[in-house]
């Protein structure tokens, strides 16, 4: 085996991210590496060779074991060295394997089977693992966090904002309720397509031909081929199998990652120096630039997205690779090897942002003072729904003039409308008969004015809490 400092590797995941989550690519690496490849494609192998044997009544101890020892003892290296020479890939392991088994057994190594039997059988296996062993805890726990959150500040005032401008109250727990349901559903989707990957063993042109020759039922032999791996057949292949059954879990691995990135767009956004209304916890060491010692950066809300940037367009590739000329060609071999990179980030993401969430300080009275920044400014909404509650067609043009006057002389909303004695007796009429609140106290406290931002905020965390619950259990079971 070869032994080289991991700085002198190629691709940041290698090194860099590497070093963060140390722990998360050691589990990742026992689905995503090539060395994680070459085992699963062994797997593969010697469930096939036990098959075969089962068929034929010639199945025992001493042959399964002789089967998963060969699959096991395989070295890749071995496995490269031989390609070098036979420069086939799924050749050079049958060759490597077939020396390590019993001299009666290796005929049935490979038989009928074409390399994309093997290979995207395992690839199956293997991007399933990672996802549900991997993937899919960590965006529980991120999940998880953002339920946490949302509770403790589900009746934090803070003003709601659209196209960067205040617009009207809600609840710190109600904005982080987005990402709640928005993170929960696509964990159920994701834990439901993982689920859905199939392999395949229907041969070259996936007709079952060479199968044919040895079964009269080639079918029932695939099926119990591949359930011996834990897994399905795909209702139909060709060389390969149907790539959508990939495509759709890389598509929803794309969305959880999508809306973490936009998680942490809005979470850095709170934290300029503007609004600052929560911040990411700064370790006592920590340096925020090399020469304003001040600094106290978003920084990894910012690392977040950018990881983001950079694997978001590797979707485009996965879409074009849905595409393969007749029964197959290559041109997805180069392209398709990047699918492990894909998960890998996803789950750096993932791992940063509940870190993120974990250590966020919130500033309950920044978001209250931002919030009354503009006076009442937010209330002109409340003050035209009432009006046109008391049958005023005229109600929205009435309030717009009151913020433009009161803008101009610098009154408040409330001091316009009250200057208007017979306006004001329709609107301190509504407001006391439908919310039974005194019309002083309202447009001096724009806080009360957020609709059921927290009991939405609470109901949504408690139904994507049991939705952690539910996914657990249906992780759990297969451990």
């Amino acid at each position: 085996m070869e032994h080289r400092s991991i700085f002198r590797n190629i691709s940041p995941l290698d090194h860099r991210y590497l070093q963060s989550n140390r722990e998360l690519f050691e589990r990742l690496a026992e689905y995503l590496s090539e060395e994680a490849a070459v085992r699963y494609c062994a797997r593969v192998e010697a469930a096939l060779l036990k098959t075969h044997l089962e068929f034929e009544g010639r199945l025992n101890a001493d042959a399964e074991r002789a089967a998963d020892a060969a699959a096991e003892s395989l070295d890749p290296t071995d496995v490269y060295a031989e390609e070098e020479r036979t420069q086939h890939n799924i050749r050079a392991l049958v060759n490597v394997m077939q020396a390590a088994l019993p001299a009666d057994l290796q005929p049935y190594l490979h038989r009928a089977a074409t390399s994309v039997d093997v290979l995207d059988t395992a690839a199956a296996l293997r991007y399933r693992d990672a996802v549900r062993k991997v993937l899919l805890p960590v965006l529980l726990e991120v999940e998880s966090e953002l339920c946490r959150v949302s509770e403790a500040e589900a009746e934090t005032p803070q003003v709601g904002r659209t196209h960067g401008r205040h617009a009207v109250p809600i609840t710190f727990g109600f904005a982080m309720a987005e990402y709640v349901a928005r993170l929960g559903k696509s964990i159920e989707a994701l834990e439901r397509l993982s689920r859905e990957l199939r392999g395949k063993l229907s041969g070259a042109v996936g007709a079952y031909n060479a199968l044919s020759m040895l079964y009269r039922d080639p079918v029932a032999f695939e099926r119990a081929h591949l359930e011996r791996l834990g897994i399905a057949p795909a209702e139909y292949a060709t060389q390969i199998v149907e790539p959508e059954y990939l495509l759709r879990v890389l598509l929803e691995i794309s969305n959880a990652f999508g809306i973490i990135a936009n998680l942490a767009d809005d979470l850095r956004h709170l934290q300029r120096s503007e609004i600052d209304e929560v911040r990411e916890q700064f370790g006592s060491t920590q340096v925020g630039s090399s020469t304003m010692p001040q600094k106290r950066n978003p920084w990894n809300c910012e690392h977040i997205k950018s990881l983001w940037k950079a694997f978001a367009p590797r979707v485009v590739s996965f879409q074009l690779d849905q595409i393969s000329e007749h029964q197959r060609d290559l041109s997805n071999s180069a392209s398709g090897r990047f699918v492990g990179e894909f998960i890998a980030g996803a789950v750096a993401a993932a791992e940063r942002m509940r870190k993120v969430l974990a250590g966020l300080q919130v500033d309950r009275s920044r978001m209250l003072a931002n919030l009354r920044m503009t006076g009442d400014l937010v209330l002109a909404e409340p003050a035209y729904i009432l009006l046109s509650a008391a049958g005023r067609p005229d109600a929205h043009e009435i309030v717009r003039n009151a913020t433009v006057a009161g803008e101009a002389d610098g009154r408040t909303v409330f001091e316009v409308l009250k200057a208007d004695t017979e306006l004001w007796e329709v609107l301190r009429t509504e407001l006391e008969h439908r919310c039974g609140l005194d019309p002083e106290r309202f447009f001096s406290s724009p806080e009360l004015y957020s609709g059921q931002s927290a009991g939405r905020a609470l109901e949504l965390s408690l139904t994507y809490r049991d939705v952690i619950t539910k996914t657990k259990e249906a992780l759990a079971d297969e451990f």
